[in-house]
């Protein structure tokens, strides 16, 4: 297991999730039209204060007008899950 792998099952323990957002704005040059984008962290379910950073830097820093937030998430790993393995056994 890598130290990212480590990072981020640390993270889930702490109660971060992988929340995933569909983010639909205005076009500035288009008003008229609607463009997608996809914002992926880790997050802590339900105030997600992370997504709401990145929500307040987008209003006040990139001009397309938000129109709609979509969120997901992945489901939190509890301790319960993790099991200890004193041996393994390989057949080939």
């Amino acid at each position: 297991m890598t130290s990212r792998h480590s990072s981020e099952v640390e993270m889930k323990m702490k109660g971060y999730l992988l929340s995933t957002a569909e983010i639909l704005y205005w076009m500035p040059d288009h008003p008229s039209l609607l463009q997608s984008f996809i914002w992926q962290h880790y997050d802590i379910a339900p105030q997600y204060p992370e997504l709401q950073k990145f929500l307040y830097f987008w209003e006040t820093n990139i001009e397309g007008k938000l129109h709609s937030v979509r969120v997901a998430r992945d489901r939190l790993i509890k301790p319960s899950e993790f099991k200890t393995v004193d041996m393994e056994l390989r057949v080939h």
